[in-house]
């Protein structure tokens, strides 16, 4: 992705709320640290691996939160830890489907 300029993107940064990503003691320990949420930092944990982020909340509190994470960086073993949470596939869609590939690349985005 580098190579061509794609940057990847996080479509539920908050893994639609499950695995109680919000209370999570790895992400609420290493938060604490920062005087940041677990929320705020899974966000930041994305961002600093260059990963774009869209978290959603129809919360003014919650999207002033999600803006407040360009005043610390996760050390590198902040990043580690929070990598092996990686459950290792998508929950959102199976890249591995063929009927989800076909779709995705018989999409014409331009001309």
């Amino acid at each position: 992705m580098k190579k061509y300029g794609v940057r990847p993107e996080a479509w539920g940064p908050f893994a639609e709320g499950n695995h109680g990503i919000f209370t999570h003691p790895v992400l609420t320990k290493i938060g604490e640290k920062y005087g940041k949420s677990a929320a705020q930092t899974a966000l930041r944990w994305n961002i600093q691996r260059g990963v774009m982020v869209i978290p959603k909340s129809t919360h003014k509190d919650r999207m002033e939160q999600n803006m407040d994470i360009w005043d610390f960086t996760l050390s590198g073993e902040d990043m580690k830890e929070i990598a092996g949470l990686d459950i290792g596939h998508s929950e959102i869609v199976n890249h591995f489907d063929p009927v989800f590939v076909k779709r995705v690349h018989s999409r014409k985005i331009h001309d």
